[in-house]
């Protein structure tokens, strides 16, 4: 880049030398800038001769500083946090990156000493300074200070702080301590919203209270609060759940919605008293999102057919099996969104309704009153269905009736804990069903995990090492893509979009065992689950670990996350 500061070019030369205005354009500016006493950047900005940021630009390359844009970047909370926000709007900086000892700052007038000596007085970091747009880093200041947490929710506990113990016995403490600790719950519920979280865990320490988000299946330290707060915490989601705020030596479950602009969530609360205090978990359940596709879910080819061909019979049982936690009840979401139509009567048991199908007639366990799955499953029997869709198989009764409802002509959807497609079938032996009436029952099980997807603002192409290319070889074998030369991997660099996992997203892996002749024989002869698998492979199936490793070959995610969730 030639050094414009140098040879002392003004911003129109610059700009003309760029072919941006022409030589009549940069008469007329300089002529008018005289006349009126205007500055040229003003003129240019006032007549819009030139974009705003090609000005800016200019004039970054006059003083001899970097330009930086700061539309759609993405900025840690770690390094928002150093400059605060009052101080950030005052004097319109924002910092953007830290690199070692040196903070990278978007700055309107990067020539500012005094501003920048503030900073790195307060930072005990050595400034780079950038120019941007003024208008840029007030929108970015906005955007981005409203979804970090910790400064929010540090605002909130300096008021909880403020409360002196005079104040405290004159007005009573709660009354004191519950707006602050209602922000303090409002700023964790909603960054959990942003931040696409499942679960919230709220830990209690020896020193400290610590806040983790399970974030695309991971768990993420992301907040931690002094343990003097704590107790009103809990306290206070106690009282949104209709908890009882003084029992604390048993545990409690409770429920409650979060509204947060358009998105309404159900919050599931569960409370246990730990060695030094009560630990409290809330599942996120959002109410407006509806259920995915199947190819959304990560499902497709040979084991998309397979199970499309199942979903079409008008009888029998399709099992979704996995581990808690792999996504079976939302894949059950998708099926019945794709089956449920005006035609047909579907009726649900769920515990809890996790989404809401329109057309769907969805029932919330109460084992409480007495509403159990197989309390229902009897009474659904006499509201005519053509479909019956049960929350999860866990005892022996509720077995035996999703069984008589699939035999009396009845299509059953249901769940069960198993690792494998094959285990299901020696499992419901287990739990003592017929064996002639398990095959005639049973149409196919979906065995599934899910993954997280590799962040797609990050991702890079790398060749993969000669033992772990024999490995997916061996796995894949006929599966492998036809490929000369050597197998391309890929992974997540790490950025501020991904919060520098690597990650961003999560998809399925997925296997369909479809109970044929001869898999009903091997489970008439209580064979082990480990021959259903060979005689279901032989027969064409896909295992989760061969969906897996395909779905690495496409980049969609790594080896290192199959195995992670796939691993015998």
């Amino acid at each position: 880049m030639p050094n414009f500061a140098a040879q002392n070019y003004t911003i129109e030369d610059i700009l003309f030398k760029q072919g941006l205005i022409s030589a009549d354009q940069l008469s007329q500016v300089k002529l008018e800038s005289i006349n009126s006493g205007q500055p040229v950047e003003s003129i240019l900005i006032t007549h819009k001769v030139v974009p705003a940021d090609k000005i800016i630009q200019a004039k970054a390359q006059i003083l001899g500083v970097p330009y930086i844009k700061l539309e759609d970047k993405a900025i840690s909370a770690d390094i928002l946090n150093l400059i605060p926000e009052p101080a950030a709007r005052r004097y319109s900086i924002i910092p953007f990156e830290k690199r070692e000892d040196e903070l990278s700052v978007a700055m309107a007038d990067p020539l500012d000493i005094q501003i920048t000596q503030f900073i790195e007085k307060k930072t005990g970091l050595r400034v780079k300074p950038f120019l941007a747009q003024q208008e840029d880093i007030i929108k970015a200041i906005s955007d981005q200070y409203s979804q970090n947490l910790t400064s929010e929710v540090t605002s909130a506990l300096q008021e909880v702080e403020a409360v002196t113990p005079d104040e405290e016995t004159a007005a009573g403490p709660e009354i004191l301590r519950e707006a602050p600790v209602s922000n303090i719950i409002d700023h964790l519920l909603q960054y959990a919203i942003k931040s696409r979280a499942s679960d919230i865990h709220v830990e209690p320490q020896e020193d400290r209270t610590r806040v983790r988000y399970r974030i695309d299946g991971i768990l993420q330290e992301k907040v931690l609060l002094p343990k003097g707060v704590h107790d009103a915490l809990v306290s206070r989601v106690k009282i949104l759940s209709v908890l009882k705020i003084d029992e604390k030596r048993l545990p409690q479950d409770g429920r409650f919605t979060f509204t947060y602009g358009k998105d309404v969530i159900d919050l599931r609360v569960s409370t246990i008293p730990t060695v030094f205090g009560e630990k409290v978990v809330m599942r996120l359940l959002p109410k407006s999102m509806g259920a995915p596709t199947l190819l959304e879910l990560g499902l497709r080819g040979v084991s998309f057919k397979a199970l499309e061909g199942q979903m079409l019979r008008t009888h029998g049982i399709i099992l979704i099996c996995g581990p808690t936690g792999s996504g079976k009840t939302t894949t059950l979401y998708s099926v019945l969104s794709k089956i449920s139509t005006t035609k047909v009567n579907v009726v649900t048991i769920e515990d809890p309704v996790e989404y809401q199908i329109a057309g769907v007639n969805q029932v919330q366990a109460n084992p409480q009153v007495g509403l159990t799955f197989a309390s229902a499953l009897r009474s659904f029997l006499r509201q005519d269905p053509n479909i019956i869709m049960v929350g999860e198989i866990r005892d022996t009764e509720t077995a035996d009736l999703a069984i008589q409802a699939a035999l009396t002509g009845h299509q059953v959807f249901s769940t069960i804990h198993t690792n494998s497609a094959a285990g299901a079938p020696p499992r419901l032996l287990d739990m003592g069903v017929e064996p002639f009436l398990l095959i005639s029952a049973l149409n196919a099980v979906v065995g599934q995990r899910v993954v997280r997807k590799i962040c797609s603002h990050c991702k890079a192409e790398f060749n993969a090492p000669p033992e772990v290319a024999e490995t997916i070889k061996h796995i894949l074998g006929r599966l492998l893509p036809p490929s000369t030369g050597i197998l391309k991997l890929y992974k997540g660099r790490g950025c501020n979009f991904c919060a520098n996992t690597g990650y961003l997203g999560r998809v399925g892996i997925f296997e369909v065992l479809v109970i044929t002749d001869q898999i009903a024989k091997l489970v008439l002869e209580h064979v082990s689950s480990h021959s259903i698998e060979e005689a279901a492979v032989s027969a064409g199936m896909i295992t989760m670990k061969q969906d897996g490793y395909l779905k690495v070959l496409e980049g969609v995610t790594t080896m290192e996350e199959v195995l992670r969730v796939a691993q015998d």
